[in-house]
């Protein structure tokens, strides 16, 4: 039994279709290096959240909040950033467990300051006395602006809020 023209041509358009958003998923964002980041605006502060670990580093993806909001996604190896009002601020991340003292950054920023915190994760086992799991929790703490750009100006960028 034959197929018709049109049937092979319908196949050959998916397979086209599902190749396309395979390479296109495959794509690597700009480092941060080379975005175009505009100036703070007027009046605002701009907190940058960013993650740099190596291989063997936690590679969940949780979300990064400012005073309690969802800001974003903390991707492993990005950086993104946000321009918020002046004030006072908590950087958190959603971890495992109950926090504890110290384990998220807070501070105080007037315009036109820019902050830059860091996330940090550690990998404890879990599942009894063999560790049958792991699970990651997650830090925040403030970096230097010169150590923060020269550890995130070639992680990808995944943008401003």
């Amino acid at each position: 039994m034959s197929r018709s023209p049109d049937a092979r041509l319908r196949r050959l358009h998916r397979c086209l279709v599902s190749l396309f958003w395979l390479l296109a998923s495959c794509a690597q964002l700009p480092p941060t290096s080379s975005a175009v980041i505009p100036p703070i605006p007027t009046g605002a502060v701009r907190i940058w959240i960013y993650r740099n670990d190596g291989p063997f580093a936690a590679q969940q993806t949780p979300f990064a909040r400012l005073n309690g909001q969802v800001t974003g996604i903390v991707q492993p190896n990005g950086a993104l950033y946000r321009d918020v009002p002046q004030g006072h601020y908590s950087v958190t991340v959603d971890s495992y467990g109950v926090p504890y003292p110290n384990q998220f950054v807070a501070f105080n920023l007037g315009a036109g300051q820019e902050a830059f915190v860091q996330v940090l994760s550690m990998l404890e086992k879990v599942g009894g006395e063999f560790g049958i799991g792991s699970r990651a929790r997650f830090y925040t703490q403030l970096v230097p602006p010169d150590a923060a750009w020269a550890a995130i100006e070639n992680t990808p960028f995944y943008g401003s809020g």
